[in-house]
């Protein structure tokens, strides 16, 4: 589906924001791990913890986990200490991203894992059995959710983990945030050195769980409030906290240069919410290392080009493994826009100002959830704007359509 997008001039009003995939995730593996019989509450209604909740209710011999990247990485370390045997598949891209630094982890904690296609790659057969668990080394400058997989089966291991991260280590508040899950559950875990953690096998007792709203979901909402010339724009979002573990929340200190303020209020309720404004101080540029927040450099790359402020931002190894190349497709789309933006060592994108003839096509997604987010802000400046395969939304924000639409947005489907 492709919509056509007009953006108001105005916007005063309320988004609900789905819970937290990251967290969501999390707690359904360590709340299978702890062998309680009440899921976590206000879970992510979308694509990947759908996925993961189906999976471990069901346990099917055949587990196709479609698109979602978490539940590939949770469930390989999951489903290699649970007993029975498993086959995880995946789309056709999931197929190419990489698992073998998990599975060569898990293997040398004494796991049965076994390559089906490519070896290295998904699809993967796990027979799951009890495993010793001990030392164990993994490079830091991979996917976090590799490092998040093997910490939460730490506890049920009879000897626990001891987990040594080699080199850079990448997202790191992904890493805190499921230790802090984790401690919720009741398992000891702790960093020992600046590149060492150990989990003491101590088993997780159930415990009543909350998710909170998601961060990540809320960056696409700031960018659109900084993207509006209107200064008494405001807009809520319930269900956010202060001092929020989630590695995304540094979204509201990067947004105030950018001219959005946060303020954190009580709803008539009683619950935690934040106020959103516009201000005028922005900065003419932004330099910034997203090496544990990689999940909001689309935002901020497409924010800034809008804005005309350059950047360099680094710490973005990451992106050419997640739903696409990230960085390649910033650059091909941006580029229907007028944006000559660049890249160097695979890691670091770049805006000098350049500009180039926008040819306006329509902004494909490339079956990536963050592309048409962090995108659609930019009807503001770019009324009219297209962009595809807009049902990508539903792995992370099934709503944001529709709360595009409450905020007062018009969207227009694309005719075939």
């Amino acid at each position: 589906m492709t919509y056509t997008i007009q953006a108001p001039t105005h916007i005063d009003t309320t988004i609900n924001l789905p819970a937290s995939k990251s967290i969501s995730n999390r707690a359904l593996i360590i709340h299978a791990l702890s062998k309680g019989t009440s899921l976590p509450r206000n879970l992510s209604n979308c694509d990947d913890t759908n996925v993961m909740t189906a999976a471990l209710r069901d346990m099917p011999d055949v587990i196709d986990i479609h698109a979602a990247g978490t539940a590939m990485r949770f469930l390989t370390a999951y489903l290699s200490v649970t007993p029975g045997t498993h086959t995880l598949t995946g789309t056709e891209r999931m197929k190419q991203r990489p698992i073998a630094p998990l599975a060569e982890a898990l293997q040398g904690l004494g796991a049965r894992i076994e390559y089906l296609g490519e070896p290295g790659f998904p699809p993967i057969r796990i027979t799951g059995q009890p495993l010793e668990g001990g030392q164990v080394a993994m490079p830091g400058n991979i996917s976090s959710q590799f490092i998040s997989a093997l910490l939460m089966i730490g506890p049920v291991m009879k000897r626990g983990l001891h987990l040594e991260l080699q080199g850079t280590i990448v997202s790191r508040p992904y890493i805190d945030l499921t230790l802090h899950i984790m401690h919720e559950f009741g398992a000891k875990a702790e960093w020992t050195d600046v590149n060492a953690i150990d989990v003491k096998p101590v088993t997780y007792s159930e415990t009543p769980y909350i998710i909170e709203n998601d961060w990540s979901a809320a960056s696409y909402w700031y960018a659109t409030l900084a993207l509006l010339s209107d200064r008494e724009s405001r807009i809520v979002l319930p269900g956010l906290h202060d001092a929020s573990r989630q590695g995304d929340s540094v979204v509201k200190y990067l947004f105030s240069l950018l001219g959005v303020k946060t303020q954190f209020i009580t709803t008539s309720n009683g619950h935690s919410a934040v106020r959103i404004t516009r201000h005028l101080r922005t900065l003419p540029r932004l330099d910034y290392d997203f090496i544990n927040s990689p999940d909001l450099a689309q935002t901020f790359v497409t924010c800034c080009c809008a804005l005309n402020i350059p950047f360099h931002f680094t710490g973005l190894a990451s992106l050419k493994i997640k739903e696409t190349n990230r960085i390649r497709a910033l650059e091909q789309e941006l580029l229907k826009l007028g944006y000559v933006v660049t890249d160097a060592n695979d890691s670091e994108l770049m805006w000098n100002g350049e500009r180039c003839e926008a040819s306006m096509q329509p902004i494909d997604t490339y079956e990536d959830h963050r592309m048409a987010m962090a995108f659609a802000p930019l009807a503001i400046k770019f009324p009219g704007l297209q962009i595809n395969n807009t049902q990508v939304v539903s792995k992370s924000y099934p709503g944001y359509w529709d709360d595009l639409r409450h905020a007062g947005f018009t969207l227009k489907e694309v005719q075939p």
